[in-house]
């Protein structure tokens, strides 16, 4: 009870609240109205309790030097003022305090839609065949030995081998490849990955919390746990700010005997200008990057990225577009490229593999007329059949043509093996006789990304075929070398983009999972943005620490001051204001600076 009173007093509505009382309790005295000096007493209330509830809790259940806190500082300063009936220095300290506060805590929440949409891959029931029928059932209810059926279209539901049918499983959410994977009896399936065509029918292996997808699930819960929350800066400096706060302010009501000098001393050196700096600095930073399409979500990250000497990328939709494209067309016969291709895309027009749909992309862009195509037949998987100007062709593995009585050459083989090593998709052309060429395709490499890598960076080191456990494994290896920057655009980045100490999600290409579980969202799927990126980390960082030398100084001179008598605490009080009006201003001039 006691804590959801608290947080309904530190929310913006209340704290906004409390501020307003503060404004007329200065402004009612100066039209004549001096019993508006009491409304202050909202703004303590409203600001002052939720400080001194931090300052309390952290007492009793921190241990060491945590115990002191900033609002601890900031409340011993309040109550000071109360005691001498200064009711406009406990409301203002309390009230720049909890401004602070909620600004720094706009800047490094971390959304956690990511994870509720992880969670929604897996499918809510599966179709487990029973006594020759298909029932179906809860996922919980499902159990490890269980059949399964799954239709084209549908997700896989558990972990499982295939026990008939042949398809292609689209596996992007657990490899980030965007070629769907051909699949036979006898091969493996995973949860949350998508069956694209043919029905398949599969043993259950491993089931609830041991299928690959709530594994997944577990690691991006696990590396956000392992990203503690950036401790404020006012409350590292805490630990010395209090001893030496009492300190001075004894001192000057022993030397002195003056009780306003010592309360005035607290007030000034209370450090609200120090809580604004960081916050406001950082907001200023966010402001200019998303003017540039760069989304930050955290303080943390942006102070972090300046740090960064090791960069991670995630190769589909990354380094490249994510998109299939016809790499290569290689004739084997007296056939010419142009007529390959027609006679492919006239067959896979019919089709709607990915692989066929990009070759009837680039037969369409060439400008290339495609034929009737009758008698289509397509075997999931393996490829498709179709009688084109009178001729039956093949187009597929060599699987698929095998079946058909036809065998690819040596000169076939080897080229079909080559492509392989190159990291292609190859679909084999063939009429009823005799293999015709073979088309290539590939993902496409992103033209700024190929520059940027090569003119600034260069690949010292590559690892292929990594599962989300191995990407995480990856960047844990790299971050006892340096501070990584790990970039990726899947769902399966998202355990390696948490663990990063700056994740970079491409946000236009990427999925939502992973923009959701990083640090920062590339809007325009540019990663030519990245040294941007690190010039505003390193900007934001000296800003930081330039708001909080003056702040200091400030403090310093009002301390000197109020120890000489020269303030009281309602001038000390306004003293803070000044500080925090140069602290804002020099944040608006990051937000306006230039990227050279």
């Amino acid at each position: 009870m006691l804590k959801k009173i608290n947080d309904f007093l530190a929310g913006w509505l209340m704290t906004l609240v409390g501020g307003a009382f503060l404004l007329a309790s200065v402004i009612l005295p100066r039209i004549g109205r001096q019993e508006g000096e009491r409304l202050a007493w909202v703004c303590v209330v409203i600001c002052g309790l939720p400080l001194l509830y931090l300052a309390v809790q952290r007492l009793v259940c921190n241990r060491g030097i945590s115990k002191i806190s900033s609002a601890l500082l900031i409340s011993v300063a309040m109550i000071a003022a109360l005691l001498i009936g200064d009711l406009f220095a406990a409301g203002e300290v309390a009230f720049i305090m909890e401004i602070g506060a909620l600004l720094e805590d706009m800047t490094t929440e971390r959304a956690r839609k990511g994870l509720k949409s992880l969670i929604a891959l897996a499918p809510e029931t599966g179709r487990v065949l029973r006594g020759g029928e298909e029932v179906r059932v809860p996922l919980a209810d499902i159990a490890k030995g269980d059949l399964l059926r799954i239709l084209p279209g549908e997700t896989v539901p558990v972990d499982g081998v295939i026990t008939a049918g042949e398809t292609s499983v689209d596996q992007s959410v657990m490899t980030g490849e965007s070629l769907p994977v051909d699949k036979a009896p006898g091969d493996t399936v995973f949860s949350g990955t998508i069956n694209r065509f043919g029905s398949i029918d599969i043993e259950a292996t491993r089931v609830g919390k041991d299928s690959s997808l709530q594994k997944l699930i577990r690691m991006v819960e696990d590396a956000e746990k392992n990203q503690a929350p950036s401790q404020r800066i006012a409350d590292k400096w805490a630990s010395w700010l209090v001893p030496a706060a009492m300190t001075v302010a004894a001192a000057a009501y022993f030397v002195t005997g003056d009780i306003v000098r010592a309360v005035t001393v607290l007030v000034v050196f209370c450090p609200c200008a120090l809580v604004l700096a960081t916050p406001t600095a950082v907001m200023a930073a966010i402001g200019q990057a998303t003017k540039h399409g760069v989304i930050i979500k955290s303080g943390a990250a942006l102070e972090k990225m300046g740090k960064v000497d090791i960069v991670a990328f995630d190769k589909t939709g990354t380094l490249t577009r994510g998109r299939l494209e016809v790499s290569d067309i290689i004739s084997v016969s007296e056939k010419s490229e142009a007529e390959l291709l027609t006679l492919a895309a006239s067959a896979e027009s019919r089709s709607e593999h990915p692989l066929g749909k990009a070759i009837v992309e680039r037969a369409k862009s060439g400008g290339l007329a495609l034929r009737e195509a009758a008698d289509f037949g397509m075997s999931a998987g393996k490829g498709v059949r179709a009688r084109t100007d009178g001729s039956v062709y093949f187009f597929g593995n060599e699987k698929y043509l095998a079946e058909n009585g036809v065998a690819p050459d040596s000169g076939t083989r080897a080229a079909l093996e080559r492509l392989r090593e190159e990291g292609k998709a190859a679909v084999i052309a063939a009429d009823t006789q005799r293999v015709l060429g073979i088309i290539a395709l590939s993902d496409t490499p992103r033209p700024e990304a190929a520059e940027y890598l090569a003119g600034k960076v260069g690949i010292a080191e590559v690892r292929a075929e990594l599962l989300p456990e191995d990407k995480v494994e990856s960047v844990a290896a790299l971050q006892r070398k340096g501070t990584v920057c790990m970039i990726g655009d899947g769902v399966n980045d998202a355990p390696a983009l948490k663990m990063a100490d700056v994740g970079v999600a491409m946000g236009v290409m990427g999925s939502d999972i992973a923009v959701e579980a990083a640090d920062v969202a590339l809007m325009t799927d540019d990663i030519s943005c990245l040294p941007y990126l690190k010039w505003l980390g390193v900007a934001a960082v000296r800003t930081i620490k330039t708001e909080i030398t003056l702040s200091m100084c400030i403090n310093f001179a009002a301390v000197t001051l109020s120890v000489l008598g020269k303030l009281t605490p309602t001038t000390g009080a306004l003293v803070h204001n000044a500080g925090s009006c140069f602290v804002v201003l020099l944040a608006a001039m990051l937000y306006d600076r230039k990227y050279k």
